[in-house]
């Protein structure tokens, strides 16, 4: 699954302050509660660590979805995100194509 720059960094970002704690836990997210373990991050601490840009993590993975969608194979993204194959045609109800309606305003879609 390709990343988008900005995923990419933050997940550098993540990786670089989990090599700075020194643990030998092995999730990519590690919270002080669990550094010294092998657990991951709380379900509690991953649906409030965005409270305050005002972001929430479903918001975002929807977000991620359709774009990833929109713009890749949509019965892909549902084999790689675990999604029933029919899943991602919800995130495609509201999708129009600009390059498309411009084409179709231009009269470039006329069949006649």
């Amino acid at each position: 699954m390709p990343l988008d720059p900005v995923t990419w960094a933050v997940l550098l970002r993540c990786l670089d302050h989990r090599a700075g704690l020194n643990t030998a836990n092995p999730h990519v997210i590690v919270t002080k509660g669990t550094k010294a373990s092998r657990a991951p991050a709380s379900t509690a601490y991953l649906s409030h660590v965005l409270d305050l840009c005002g972001h929430s993590p479903r918001a975002n993975r929807s977000t991620r979805l359709v774009d990833l969608i929109n713009t890749l194979d949509p019965k892909v993204v549902a084999a790689d995100m675990g999604l029933d194959t029919q899943a991602p045609l919800i995130y495609l109800a509201d999708r129009i194509d600009p390059g498309r309606i411009d084409t179709l305003s231009s009269g470039a879609g006329d069949q006649s």
